[in-house]
């Protein structure tokens, strides 16, 4: 990852670190995969100060237990506003890099460009305007035995294709299993699963809902589903940045 003048990555911004990511290579494994994995991006204090948040509650809007819903075990938090700034940080600063690869697949698939303006501030006008009102960053908690079932985060009409979910803390130190998983549902076809790992300060980029794959008559939708697999031990904390709102 590139450094800016004068600057170590230690001192660097969240505007300046995000930008210094290789995004032509992550919009290639977006496109060729669905998902990219990026270097890090949050340091270990920061990790640290996220994860300490979730025993805050006056920060949540929302607090979900999965067992009730059978999401699969484990819970959590929705941030209400205003949101901290390092989540409104990385959520703005990434937004611009990935609308690039959105509006790439909207003309992909035949559809009006550009769909998703440049900033973010303007698509959530769009959210807003849609009656998505309430913010959608979230912490995510499991304990040993925790694991969430294959989903999509879709919270109303308007969805932004691309999300991703920053590792507070590090596999096979804090927290055994739990891998990331990204299912792959093409048409009359079998699926096909993947591990995506990452490290702690690494985002895993991934598909929201569905990505263009070319096929013998051209390009096709591909639908895509996101899931947790199961802790064996140990305490898995991680942050997930959603574009879109929710009703």
């Amino acid at each position: 990852m590139a450094v800016a003048a004068g600057k170590t990555w230690e001192a660097q911004s969240i505007e300046e670190r995000i930008d210094a990511l290789d995004w032509n290579a992550a919009a290639d494994w977006l496109s060729q995969r669905g998902y990219a994995v990026t270097a890090p991006v949050l340091r270990p204090e920061e990790c640290a100060s996220l994860a300490a948040m979730y025993g805050d509650p006056s920060r949540f809007r929302s607090h979900i237990v999965m067992e009730r819903y059978r999401f699969g075990v484990g819970d959590y938090k929705y941030f209400d506003n205003p949101l901290p700034e390092i989540v409104v940080s990385l959520r703005t600063s990434v937004y611009p890099h990935l609308a690039k690869v959105a509006n790439q697949w909207a003309e992909t698939f035949g559809e009006k460009v550009p769909r998703f303006p440049v900033e973010h501030a303007a698509f959530l006008k769009i959210c807003h305007k849609a009656g998505q009102t309430k913010p959608t960053p979230l912490l995510l908690h499991y304990e040993a035995g925790g694991y969430n079932c294959l989903h999509q985060d879709i919270y109303g009409e308007i969805a932004f294709p691309l999300q991703m979910v920053f590792l507070l803390g590090q596999q096979g130190r804090d927290w055994e299993g739990g891998e990331f998983l990204l299912v792959e549902q093409q048409p009359r076809a079998q699926s096909k699963g993947e591990v995506v790992g990452a490290d702690q300060g690494q985002a895993i980029i991934f598909t929201t809902r569905y990505r263009p794959v070319r096929g013998a008559r051209g390009f096709y939708r591909v639908n895509m589903k996101h899931g947790v697999s199961r802790v064996h031990r140990g305490t898995r904390c991680t942050l997930g940045i959603i574009f879109h709102e929710a009703k």
